[in-house]
């Protein structure tokens, strides 16, 4: 019976320590959630392998994330609002819709601020304005942090029917995301603007509840919009940017070490996810085409510029002070 015990004993010790093992190992890689609207194929989804690549390679296998495509944890909103509260640990939305969280989001959907792909790759990747984005949002966001930027291209309008000058918005019902910069300067060029989530607008543009949308050539196409909307103008009115967001609850949980991890892993995407958006919005053009979207390019966008240029100023100084500060930063990148 001693002999018995004395293996009982062995095997209790083995098992607990093999359960401790278990345990450390499950407590050295860690997996976080990592949210967006936009499905499988689309620069949010390119943005988050960029991000995981990097944080694997930076962390040795430690630390890595699940990502959630396709809004399955919820709108750009509701997502904004769940990793604040830290029931996401990462999400990655558009600037204007984090708007809803700190108003002053807004200066990146002024329009004509951007002056081509090139210029809006630049911005997204300059640590200074980067530095800037991450003033703006601490400066009102509670429980989350602004840790990266990055893009789904520029914006063009597409609805049944072609937009070749600023009066042909007139009248228009237009979908547009919930910011005051697109609620000033859309019914400046004579539209009406109607807010309703992303997911929705498939459906709206097929019944009429709106007659027109505007969105990145690539999302347009994933998301098969050009089925209820088959003419895609291409006014290039705003840039379609982005920005990684981290709950206060992941980050406070991390060691300097890993947050040096984590930073990185949003740099990287704020310097190289840009190009590959606009890589996949050539793409998507190409096979809009194909499959016979009719694509105006001859848009006359001075109209559009016209009256939008003289409020440009006046829309970032009614947003706030790092709104105006962002949108001289903007300007001044070459």
């Amino acid at each position: 019976m001693r002999t018995l015990g004395r293996w009982s004993l062995a095997a209790i010790l083995a098992t607990a320590a093999m359960g401790a093992l278990t345990f450390g190992a499950a407590a050295q890689n860690r997996q976080f959630s990592f949210a967006y609207d936009q499905p499988k194929g689309s620069g949010y989804d390119a943005a988050a392998d960029m991000f995981n690549n990097k944080l694997m390679e930076l962390s040795k296998g430690t630390l890595s994330i699940n990502k959630y495509p396709g809004a399955q944890l919820g709108t750009e909103a509701q997502t904004m609002q769940k990793v604040q509260t830290g029931d996401i640990d990462f999400v990655f939305l558009s600037t204007a819709n984090a708007s809803t969280a700190q108003p002053e989001s807004g200066v990146f959907s002024i329009h004509f601020i951007f002056n081509g792909e090139n210029h809006a790759m630049k911005v997204l990747g300059d640590p200074k304005v980067i530095a800037a984005m991450r003033d703006l949002y601490a400066a009102k966001i509670t429980g989350a942090h602004m840790i990266g930027l990055g893009s789904q291209g520029l914006r063009h309008i597409y609805g049944k029917k072609p937009v070749q000058t600023v009066a042909d918005l007139k009248g228009i019902k237009m979908r547009v995301q919930a910011t005051v910069t697109e609620d000033a300067t859309f019914p400046a060029y004579g539209a009406q603007v109607v807010h309703m989530a992303f997911g929705e607008v498939y459906t709206a543009l097929q019944t009429g509840v709106v007659d027109m949308a505007e969105n990145g050539i690539n999302n347009y196409l994933i998301n098969k919009h050009y089925e209820p909307a088959p003419v895609l103008s291409l006014t290039e009115h705003e840039a379609n940017n982005a920005a990684i967001f981290i709950s206060d609850k992941a980050w406070s949980s991390l060691s300097e070490e890993q947050k040096k991890w984590v930073l990185a892993a949003a740099d990287e995407v704020s310097r190289n996810e840009p190009k590959i958006a606009f890589d996949l919005e050539h793409q998507a053009l190409g096979k809009l085409e194909k499959i016979g979207v009719k694509v105006v390019k001859n848009v006359d966008k001075n109209g559009f510029m016209q009256i939008s240029k003289p409020i440009q100023d006046k829309l970032a100084g009614d947003l706030g002070p790092n709104a105006v500060k962002v949108l001289a930063m903007v300007r001044q990148v070459q």
